[in-house]
């Protein structure tokens, strides 16, 4: 997220000391300590819970801090970091007042400066004043024809803001009928899938996966239903098998032979056992291809007969071929149009394409309390720190009062996603946008519309 406030010459001392705080506390995932290191206008624009949000979200995207690179001082008005995590290289734009508080921060992956200006000009004149105002921060330094397509629900009601930046403008836009890759939000379908299978008592949670193939794991590894859906199964990240040359889209020629080719040759677990939870794209995508196995179909086929259907999401999909001018063209962080992502057996960490509306559709569902799949999905089924839990795909986070909210965020090569339940309220906030990795941005902004909702 971008929070940009007044900005001060500082020594390039005070900037390493604040990083190496920053770093220190985020490993050891004591946001408190990281708000406390905030000013009072820093706190205010970003309140704990919002931070704490944030930085678990990183987390979990991200891994944590092993090093970093200072870059410049961006002409003396803060210091940039090049920064290693685990799993990401990410640029780190950190600004101090004169009191040594961190008075803005910019968390993004790591590239040369963009020369994209600000958009000096919020013509979002026909939303509520507050919703406008935190829209167009956020999105006021994302490129031309970047789109925001927004629901915020509450006691059943839902306002849809559509958003595109035209030139040196924010606009309004109505787009909750278009369609947008929703990236690692599948995630949560994917287990939905599981859930509706385990209440109709066609396979239970415990159930190993092994009996559905022909062939055993490398090192005989037994691997459950439950520990894909929660990422405790210890499985990586992605397969090594995967071929990443073509980031443009990399998922598409990474099939069944491949996929089994790892399990038989390949497969390591993470026998770290005081570190069981480890996010993985390769999990999720297992879990969803052996739900198909074990109703001999495929997983497209029962997502669209037990979600698309029992929901009646007519335009949600699991390929971006023939939806012509309902879809929503992908963007680089520079505005350059970027290719659709394609999906195989991995299809189940990432390759849906939905809209606000139908997203909307599911989120309600999710406020019925005699819907038991949608319960089982929300279950914590692991504890992985003392601000995150984890349930069938869902994310578990506390608000400041205390409540459950029920969170995944989503990313692909051209577009980024946000979604945020909280069921005691009867909130929630579904963020579809096609510029990618912006998910620093977009998280934040979903977190600040579900407290203002809850007003």
């Amino acid at each position: 997220m971008v929070i940009w406030a007044s900005t001060v010459f500082a020594q390039e001392d005070n900037y390493m000391t604040t990083f190496e705080n920053l770093k220190t506390n985020f490993n050891s995932e004591k946001y408190v300590e990281i708000f406390n290191s905030f000013s009072p206008e820093m706190q205010k624009t970003l309140p704990l819970e919002t931070t704490k949000q944030f930085f678990t979200g990183l987390n979990v995207q991200a891994g944590k801090v092993l090093n970093e690179k200072y870059i410049n001082d961006n002409e003396g008005t803060g210091a940039l970091y090049k920064a290693q995590f685990e799993r990401a290289i990410l640029g780190v734009y950190i600004t101090l007042n004169n009191k040594n508080e961190i008075s803005s921060l910019l968390i993004k992956p790591y590239e040369e400066p963009s020369n994209i200006e600000i958009a000096d000009v919020n013509a979002l004149n026909s939303y509520p004043t507050s919703i406008a105002e935190l829209i167009y921060t956020n999105v006021k330094t994302l490129p031309n024809n970047a789109q925001l397509s927004i629901a915020v629900i509450n006691n059943g009601e839902v306002n849809y803001y559509g958003v595109i930046r035209d030139d040196l403008a924010i606009k309004s836009i109505e787009n909750h009928d278009k369609i947008f890759e929703i990236g690692s939000i599948t995630k949560v379908f994917t287990s939905t899938v599981l859930a509706s299978l385990v209440e109709d008592e066609k396979i239970n949670l415990n159930d190993e996966i092994n009996s559905y193939y022909s062939f055993a794991f490398k090192g005989d590894h037994k691997i459950t239903f439950e520990s894909l859906a929660n990422h405790t199964s210890g499985m990586a990240r992605l397969p090594s098998n995967l071929e990443l040359s073509d980031t443009t889209n990399p998922y598409e020629s990474y099939g069944q032979n491949e996929l089994e080719d790892y399990l038989k040759n390949l497969l390591t677990l993470n026998d770290d056992v005081s570190k069981p939870y480890t996010y993985s794209n390769l999990g999720a995508g297992l879990l969803g291809f052996t739900l198909g196995l074990s109703q001999e179909s495929t997983f497209q086929e029962l997502l669209q007969k037990s979600v698309f259907d029992n929901y009646n999401m007519k335009n949600s999909f699991t390929s971006s071929s023939k939806l012509g001018s309902r879809l929503v063209e992908g963007l680089d962080e520079n505005g350059n149009i970027v290719s659709n992502w394609d999906f195989d057996v991995m299809f189940g960490g990432g390759g849906i394409l939905s809209t606000t509306e139908d997203l909307t559709k599911f989120v309600k569902a999710q406020f019925d309390p005699l819907n038991k799949e949608l319960e089982l999905t929300r279950k914590a089924t692991f504890d992985v720190s003392e601000n995150l839990r984890v349930g069938l795909g869902w994310h578990i986070l506390k608000s400041d009062k205390g409540d459950d909210l029920y969170w995944h965020n989503g990313g692909t090569g051209g577009y980024s996603s946000s979604m945020t339940i909280d069921l005691e309220n009867k909130t929630a906030v579904i963020i579809l946008s096609n510029v990618a990795d912006i998910g620093n941005l977009i998280d934040p902004l979903g977190m600040e519309l579900l407290k203002n909702a809850a007003k």
